[in-house]
């Protein structure tokens, strides 16, 4: 049998104590979500559960903190937090992230 990198830790659910096995790098997500909300993990578990999600909660918990971080990525959370827009980025060459949204958006017209 192969080598997990999953961790597993008990969290307190809507319908109480249940374990969870997740990676070490979204417990470490979880945590600076926690942090940043000012929420404890218990609070934050049961807030995903009450949004509901078709795969359950582990994979509820894997989508909220894509979404999370998703949207501190976009335009409006990259100002917020004072990195500038996205679109003032100078890239000298361009990247190829900028590269293949040219692409994409050229093709979208």
């Amino acid at each position: 049998m192969g080598y997990s990198r999953l961790i597993n830790r008990n969290v307190t659910a809507l319908r109480g104590r249940t374990s969870m096995r997740l990676e070490p790098e979204l417990w470490e997500a979880l945590g600076e979500i926690c942090q940043r909300e000012n929420v404890t993990l218990a609070d934050l578990i049961k807030d995903i559960e009450r949004h509901g999600h078709p795969g359950g909660r582990t994979s509820a918990v894997r989508v909220h903190v894509m979404k999370y971080f998703r949207e501190a990525a976009s335009e409006e959370g990259h100002v917020t937090a004072g990195h500038g827009a996205i679109d003032a980025l100078a890239d000298d060459p361009p990247s190829a992230w900028r590269m293949a949204q040219t692409t994409a958006n050229a093709s979208t017209l």
